[in-house]
C-alpha cells in the first residue's frame, strides 16, 4: 500500500503488518528510502474513529469497488 502527497509523489510505502501485543505494527520505507516502522496504539485508533462521520465512512466503503 502506497500513501501519496497532493502533488503525486509517494510519502511511504506500507510493505508490512504485524501485531506486537496489542499495537499494530505497520513497516516499509518513507520517501523511497528510509525504512520505517510505526505503531499504532489501541487508543490511537479509538481517536482515530472520532474523525469519521457516514459520509466517510460511506466514501471509504465505496473505495473498495473503484479501480
Amino acid at each position: 500500500m502506497k500513501l501519496y502527497s497532493p502533488d503525486g509523489s509517494e510519502l511511504m510505502k506500507i510493505e508490512e503488518l504485524e501485531r506486537d501485543g496489542n499495537r499494530l505494527v505497520l513497516k516499509g520505507t518513507a520517501f523511497g528510502a528510509m525504512p520505517i516502522s510505526a505503531q499504532l496504539r489501541p487508543e490511537e485508533l479509538r481517536g482515530g474513529f472520532q474523525l469519521l462521520n457516514a459520509k466517510l465512512v460511506v466514501f471509504l466503503l465505496s473505495m473498495l469497488l473503484r479501480r
